[in-house]
């Protein structure tokens, strides 16, 4: 069975190369996000590490905990994070999940069942393993995106998705598209006009379905 938005994300107990613990107790009352990467030492992978080490800012101001998953082993992430800090020009602070044993690619329906990691093995055998998951502080799986092997992650589209999840949920409304913070957003069609002025003040009628107004601050 796949893992479906609002699905609550297995609670797996992981080995990282910053100790071993379980998922639901690491994210604790924050936003988290699970950004996935078939091998050690790829150069695609090792870049996009780098942005997420660069991010470091960005992520602690929407209190949200990042982690990574790849397939090989703790000593190679403790080496591989030389290689990345070495890219990013900073350290790279964010846990990386040992998933030698495929468990956490399995559980979150990245690879098949039957999946196994041969001798001699090649990032081309767990290629799909190349995803994004955004996480609520209810552990439920809020979205997920998933890449190929040739083109690298746009993590300002993920902070971007990470504030219109924060925004949706916090506020109550939705966003459109392009949409960044500061931007009008939408009034959910199940607000009445009476109950939407009362909320937000003044909107603007687009279409009989389609409001937008401008968060207060």
């Amino acid at each position: 069975m796949s893992l479906r938005i609002n699905d609550t994300i297995p609670n797996l107990t992981v080995e990282t190369d910053q100790g071993t613990f379980a998922l639901h107790d690491w994210i604790g009352d924050s936003w988290a996000i699970l950004f996935s990467h078939p091998k050690d030492f790829t150069p695609v992978c090792t870049t996009e590490f780098g942005a997420v080490a660069q991010l470091s800012e960005e992520w602690a101001k929407r209190g949200t905990k990042v982690i990574g998953v790849s397939v090989d082993g703790v000593e190679d992430h403790k080496k591989w994070k030389g290689d990345i800090e070495k890219v990013a020009g900073t350290a790279a602070g964010f846990p990386i999940i040992a998933d030698d044993g495929l468990e956490v690619s399995k559980a979150f329906d990245m690879l098949p069942a039957e999946a196994y990691l041969p001798d001699g093995r090649t990032p081309a055998d767990s290629a799909t393993v190349r995803s994004v998951f955004i996480i609520g502080p209810d552990k439920q799986l809020k979205l997920s995106m998933t890449y190929p092997m040739t083109v690298g992650r746009n993590f300002a589209e993920v902070l971007r998705a990470l504030d219109g999840l924060q925004t949706s949920t916090g506020k109550g409304v939705a966003t459109p598209a392009n949409w960044n913070v500061g931007d009008d957003v939408i009034i959910p069609a199940t607000v009445s006009n009476e109950d939407a002025a009362e909320k937000f003040g003044e909107f603007t009628t687009v279409l009989p379905y389609l409001r937008t107004t401008k968060l207060k601050d």
